[in-house]
């Protein structure tokens, strides 16, 4: 982070602050998408007033202190004040624990954030992922548009993002897989923050390769997500086991049923699904690569998020 890096770094913060980001949560800064040299390694998230700064690379001892310099300096500004910020919390994701602290505000364990008026309690400083990811923005957008009536299942659903979109969308029912169970709690808590009915919502705590007859007992299904982690060790890695999941959808949906299957890994560009689908369920066509949100820039369109949409019949 040069100086110059840094430099732009803080225009792009003061400038974001000026437009008040207001109770919607939104990514202020994606350094990760290399498109502003010396900053690759940084973003800027406001979470419905706390800003999150989440650092992916260990900064010379310099740099480090002059980052700290810009964000105090961010904090005692009228951008700040205009903002309504609460709290600026910043991330150290390189380091083991993803070691977190305050600068501004009172630290917070818990947050409660907005996105397109649904509402989402997050875990600040204390654990890696906050419990929403922010790229997956307009794939939630989607799904609450396309959700109406339909039997849903959403694979490692985490904490059941897609799911509250789903619902809030109109869907009869929902089965949340993940095997974290204390992630699906969280997702229960989210359902139950937009006063969902949770008798149309499942949860299953299992491990998917292991759980395919309770997968099968809910469905058919006429919309599955499939939103994998690039890695889970012991469980799931992507190269290996996304074909398999691929080889089991036409038994899952329903006639004219639709996929919404995603990668996030930046190595992996849409062709491995695209191709992954031919193969192993071609009656599966292609129909649209969704896009990304408009704050999360990449140099390379290979690069970003891959939320890709296929349908049977």
């Amino acid at each position: 982070m040069t100086e110059t890096a840094l430099a732009t770094l803080r225009e792009h913060l003061l400038q974001a602050l000026e437009n008040h980001p207001g109770p919607e949560t939104r990514r202020l800064f994606h350094g990760r998408g290399r498109c502003w040299p010396g900053l690759e390694q940084i973003t800027v998230d406001w979470l419905s007033g706390i800003v999150l700064v989440m650092l992916f690379r260990e900064p010379e001892a310099k740099q480090l202190a002059a980052l700290y310099d810009l964000l105090g300096e961010l904090t005692r500004s009228p951008q700040w004040q205009h903002s309504g910020a609460r709290g600026l919390l910043l991330q150290h994701r390189h380091r083991e624990g993803s070691a977190s602290e305050w600068l501004a505000g009172e630290p917070q364990t818990q947050w409660q954030i907005t996105e397109h008026d649904l509402h989402y309690l997050l875990d600040l400083g204390s654990k890696q992922n906050s419990g929403l990811f922010l790229d997956m923005r307009l794939g939630r957008q989607w799904v609450r548009e396309e959700a109406r009536g339909k039997r849903v299942l959403n694979l490692f659903a985490y904490t059941c993002g897609f799911s509250v979109a789903a619902i809030a969308g109109g869907a009869a029912h929902v089965v949340n897989l993940d095997m974290a169970r204390a992630a699906l709690t969280r997702g229960r808590d989210n359902h139950r923050l937009n006063q969902h009915d949770l008798s149309q919502v499942e949860f299953l705590g299992h491990e998917l390769f292991k759980s395919w007859g309770k997968v099968r007992k809910s469905g058919p299904y006429d919309l599955v997500i499939i939103d994998p982690p690039s890695f889970q060790k012991g469980s799931f890695a992507l190269t290996q086991d996304y074909a398999k999941i691929l080889r089991r959808l036409p038994e899952l949906l329903s006639e004219h049923g639709v996929v919404l299957a995603c990668v996030n890994d930046p190595d992996i560009g849409p062709d491995f699904i695209i191709d992954g689908m031919a193969a192993e369920a071609p009656q599966l066509r292609f129909v649209e690569r969704l896009d990304n949100p408009p704050e999360f820039p990449d140099i390379s369109p290979e690069s970003g998020l891959k939320a890709l949409v296929f349908q049977q019949g």
